[in-house]
Parts: C-alpha cells; sequence; structure tokens
C-alpha cells in the first residue's frame, strides 16, 4: 500500500463530481466534521446535481425542469464548489488538474481524495449515431427532447405532406433499461395527450412510438414476467417493442434496423446503458477490465491511503451475494448509501477510527409508465399499475435531497392533478439568440430564413 502523508490539522477533502455520490458525501461530512476539521472542496462541471430518476417526468411536464436539479453552493455552505472538471489526478502526488469554466487549468492539492465522477452515456460506432442521437442523461437533455417531441407534432399539425407528418410523428428510443422504458412510456402519455387535446388535425393512431432493445426482455432489475407485463401495456397502448433488435445507422433522417426494417424518424433517443467517466484514464487510480475503480468493501480504493470511491465508477464488492466476484450495480439505490457510508469513513479515519465495510441487499425497482401507470418489485412484491405509480412517486420525492426540493416536487404534482397538462413547446430555448443574430446582421429589414427539415428536426 502506497506511503501515507502526514495529515494537517485541517486537511483538504477533494470530491470529484457533484452527482448522487458526491453532493450526499459532501452534506453528510459537512454535518458530522465540525467547523474548521477539515475543508471540502466539490468539483463538477455543473454547479448543481441531477435526481435522474425525475427526468421522464420533467420531460413529460409533470414536474418543473428547476425542481429536479439540487444547486451545490445553496445546499453545500460549508464546501468549496469549484464550477469546472478535473481533467487528470496524481494521488501519488495528491494533485488534481482543474479545468474551470473560464480561465486557463490550475493544480489543486488535497489530502484525502473522494471520486465520485459517475459515469457518461455508453454510445456505439453506429453511422449517424452522433448526428442524429439525443441522449437522456441531463435535464438540458431532457428539456431539449420535451421542445423537440412537440415541436414534432406542431410541424406534423401544420403540413399537409403526408411523408413529413409520417416522419415527424415516428418516435424511436433506444435501450430497454429502466431509463429508456420511463422516457419511452411518459413522452409518450404527454404526446397522446397533447394530440387529443390540441391537436384536432391529429390522432393518436398517427403516431409511432418504437423502442429498440438489443436483449431479448426489458428492465433487467425485475423478473421476467414484470418485463412481460410491461411490454404488453405498451403494446396495447399502440407502442411497438423491438426485443432481440439492434439499430444499424440513422442517416437523412432514416432509421435502419438490423431485423431489416428502415422508417423515416425525425427523433432518436439514446439510453443504452452508461459506462465509467472517461476521466479515470487520466488518473493514477486501479482499474478493472471494465474501466472502473477498484475498491475494497469498505469502498477505499484498493491499495491506496486516503482514496475513496463509490458509485457508478466503482466496482464495489457486493457483500451480500455468494459470489466474491460480485459488485454492486451502478444504480441511484447503491450510490445513494454507499455515499452515506463512505462519509461514515471518511470522518472515522479522519478521528483515527476503523472504516466500515458496504452492506446494502438490492431492495428492488420501481419504474413510471406515464400518468397513473407504472411497475414496481421491492422485496419480492410485486405491484402493477397505479399501486406501483404511487409507489414510484413515493419513493422518489423521499429520496430527492433536501425539502425544499421535496415541496417543489410535490407542489408540481398536487398542481398538475388540478389543472390541465402544460404541452407547449419552448424550441427557441435551443438556439435563443437566432433571431436577433439574423436581425442584427441585416440591419433588421429581412425576414428570417427558413430552416431546412434537418435544422427544424435538430433545433425542436
Amino acid at each position: 500500500m502506497a506511503s501515507r502523508p502526514d495529515l494537517g490539522s485541517r486537511p483538504v477533502v477533494l470530491v470529484v463530481g457533484g452527482g448522487y455520490v458526491g453532493l450526499y458525501t459532501a452534506l453528510r461530512l459537512q454535518r458530522k466534521l465540525s467547523r474548521g476539521r477539515a475543508e471540502i472542496v466539490v468539483v463538477d462541471p455543473q454547479p448543481h446535481m441531477t435526481y435522474q430518476p425525475f427526468l421522464p417526468e420533467a420531460a413529460a411536464g409533470s414536474v418543473e425542469p428547476r425542481h429536479v436539479v439540487v444547486p451545490l453552493r445553496r445546499t453545500l455552505p460549508r464546501c468549496r464548489v469549484v464550477t469546472g472538471a478535473v481533467v487528470g489526478l496524481s494521488h501519488a502526488d495528491r494533485r488534481a488538474r482543474v479545468l474551470p469554466a473560464e480561465g486557463d487549468p490550475y493544480e489543486l492539492s488535497y489530502d484525502v481524495l473522494v471520486m465520485a465522477a459517475g459515469s457518461v452515456a455508453r454510445t456505439l460506432p453506429i453511422p449517424g449515431l452522433a448526428e442524429h442521437g439525443i441522449g437522456f442523461k441531463t435535464v438540458g437533455e431532457a428539456i431539449y427532447l420535451r421542445n423537440h417531441v412537440l415541436a414534432r407534432l406542431d410541424a406534423a399539425a401544420s403540413t399537409d405532406d403526408p411523408r413529413v407528418r409520417q416522419r415527424a410523428l415516428t418516435f424511436t428510443f433506444v435501450g430497454g433499461g429502466y431509463a429508456g422504458i420511463e422516457a419511452f412510456a411518459e413522452l409518450e402519455d404527454m404526446a397522446r395527450y397533447a394530440v387529443t387535446h390540441y391537436y384536432p388535425r391529429l390522432s393518436p393512431g398517427d403516431m409511432r412510438w418504437v423502442l429498440v432493445e438489443a436483449t431479448g426482455r426489458i428492465l433487467p432489475e425485475v423478473d421476467l414476467d414484470m418485463a412481460a407485463w410491461t411490454v404488453k401495456q405498451l403494446t396495447a397502448r399502440g407502442m411497438d417493442v423491438r426485443l432481440n433488435t439492434r439499430l444499424e445507422s440513422v442517416s437523412d433522417g432514416v432509421v435502419r434496423l438490423s431485423d431489416g426494417e428502415e422508417y423515416a424518424s425525425d427523433t432518436l433517443v439514446w439510453t443504452a446503458g452508461t459506462k465509467p467517466n472517461p476521466l479515470l484514464a487520466s488518473t493514477d487510480l486501479p482499474l478493472d477490465e471494465r474501466g472502473r475503480v477498484r475498491c475494497e468493501p469498505t469502498l477505499q480504493v484498493s491499495g491506496l491511503e486516503d482514496a475513496w470511491a463509490a458509485g457508478d465508477l466503482a466496482a464495489v464488492p457486493d457483500l451480500t451475494k455468494p459470489d466474491p466476484g460480485a459488485t454492486t450495480a451502478p444504480n441511484a439505490q447503491h450510490a445513494v448509501r454507499q455515499a452515506k457510508r463512505l462519509a461514515d469513513n471518511v470522518a472515522a479515519t479522519l478521528r483515527g477510527e476503523q472504516p466500515r465495510p458496504y452492506r446494502h441487499a438490492y431492495a428492488g425497482s420501481v419504474a413510471s409508465l406515464g400518468l397513473h401507470e407504472g411497475v414496481a418489485q421491492v422485496y419480492g412484491v410485486k405491484l402493477k399499475g397505479w399501486p406501483a405509480w404511487f409507489m414510484h412517486r413515493s419513493y422518489h420525492v423521499s429520496r430527492v435531497p433536501t425539502f425544499n426540493r421535496k415541496a417543489r416536487v410535490v407542489a408540481d404534482w398536487t398542481l398538475a392533478s388540478l389543472f390541465r397538462r402544460e404541452v407547449v413547446a419552448l424550441g427557441q430555448l435551443q438556439d435563443p439568440r437566432r433571431e436577433f443574430v439574423t436581425a442584427a446582421t441585416s440591419g433588421g429589414t429581412a425576414q428570417l430564413p427558413s430552416p431546412s427539415p434537418a435544422d427544424r428536426a435538430q433545433a425542436g
């Protein structure tokens, strides 16, 4: 094990990442450590933490997008928050290279490391994916996707060209995990409501919603019978679920699948898994064959002193399983609980005490399939429909950080139950300066140029 330098009277604890693990760890550390006991520095490219389980509801308009993010500076008043990215790290030297939002990169010294940079979208070298795909991991992507879907409804209702209408009303999602299924179901539910209430020239039957999943099932976190029930519910709503099917390419608005089908679609949403943050390749931390940080059951980085990791990028032994090589799944349930144990262990070691191992048996999963519809399997209990949907909301509102955000989310749900759903598209958010720039460059006399079909598809 590497030699451990003497920690000063006020050691610096560097938390890389402000997501689940980063926020919860820093939040608990600032509560457990007396003022002045340590300096906690949190570095993240965004000044907020995103509660990702609420992204589908934010995209569908059930929750205000601002209410699914937790501002780091407000929540962590006793921490130093740096808006920037760690682009390199040498734990042997206890130094990290930080690229701030503006300005030149600089070196930051620390004593204790908490690696919590999370994961990024796992993509494949599919022709056209980078140019046409839409991710679904950030609140910005959720807002973009909502505006894009509603803009496609506007486009379809404003044309008499059947080819343009068919292409605009065809929505393709790739990936049948929880993120993909929830986004797929919530957005279809929103679009169906919008078409029914506000688009008399359209009908729900005009839309085509296609889910592409490479394996033989969806929702791998639940039993096969629950996954099959979910497919049945989605297909009953007229949605097309393609199992054992891969996306081959997407170009010029044409989606090509491995089963040989080709069809026009303006929308391609990619939710086919994640991978550890590529930052890890620029560190001296030990990694496993999947690019994750090797960890001990205590969440300490294997072979290193004063280095800790948890969440999606950490290979943490799962002590609840008989297989000695089993590691915990990369999900929010483990991340939140690991952050609590990690913070307690860091505080304990700063006091000269021994850390404790992390142990948590997977409780199960809950998912929303649209308003009043859901699926859940928790501690062996299987729920469907409204009870599962209610459990989904109850569980996640209990887990979102801070009372402030809990209250705002509940208020959103309450108001949504009293008034009609908001389905307006704010497409100008995607390019807010376009009109001004056009006016300024033309002296304010020229008409705005008509965007091309590809521009309209991208701008939403």
